[in-house]
């Protein structure tokens, strides 16, 4: 049975997402304030942390660097009623594998776990780097590169990269992107994608004078395995 830490204070929502995931298999640990939720963090034990930012004691940002600083790499989903893409970026920053923005559904919330124990269980078989060609990504430090020589990417950019990575042999649809990476709240168009796409191509392709994210036209996106020159 997968155990998830639960860390938030909120008196309704944190039994409601007790009994919600209790009832879908898992076991469940609430904690609701800062301190004892970094303490039981690091005892390990959990196959996911649910943390909410605002909380008494210590923040969730607080919590996520201190468990990264100490070498845990469980898998984090940082809860919060903030929104905007800086604070998203922060909670990244610290380590967050991924970020919901309250209120959420429970389908919402089911499905990113479920993501996370997915990556989680191949950072723990020693599959984290994810390649294509010499492109690669590893998902528990959250460097990438082409070969021996790392990009410097934002975290939009890098999950964007992984999610491509996730699946070398079929392309990618902008909306697919969206699901994956992108918070259930936003609700603009897909032509963000392409945004990152094109900031994306400039670091992992432009220097290398390749071109390995390929365009499938009415499709979406494919990874193209190219070899550093």
């Amino acid at each position: 049975m997968k155990g998830i830490l639960v860390v938030e204070d909120d008196p309704q929502l944190g039994p409601a997402l007790h009994r919600g995931l209790t009832a879908e298999g898992y076991r469940v640990e609430l904690v609701r304030d800062g301190t004892t939720g970094l303490e039981r963090a690091l005892t390990g034990g959990h196959s996911v942390i649910v943390l909410d930012i605002m909380l008494p004691g210590l923040n969730g940002y607080r919590i996520c660097s201190a468990l990264r600083a100490a070498g845990v790499h469980t898998p984090v989903l940082m809860l919060t009623a903030k929104d905007g893409e800086y604070d998203e970026a922060e909670g990244l920053d610290t380590g967050a594998d991924d970020y919901l923005v309250k209120p959420f559904s429970s389908v919402v919330l089911l499905a990113r776990l479920r993501a996370l124990l997915r990556r989680g269980t191949a950072a723990a078989t020693g599959r984290s780097v994810l390649r294509v060609g010499d492109l690669w990504a590893d998902v528990t430090s959250r460097r990438a590169g082409r070969g021996a020589v790392e990009f410097a990417l934002t975290p939009k950019e890098f999950a964007i990269l992984t999610c491509l990575l996730h699946a070398p042999d079929r392309p990618v649809s902008k909306e697919e992107i969206l699901d994956e990476v992108w918070d259930p709240a936003y609700t603009g168009g897909t032509a963000i994608v392409e945004v990152y796409i094109s900031a994306l191509r400039k670091k992992v392709d432009a220097p290398f004078a390749t071109h390995s994210i390929e365009t499938v036209r009415g499709r979406g996106y494919r990874l193209t395995p190219r070899e550093q020159p």
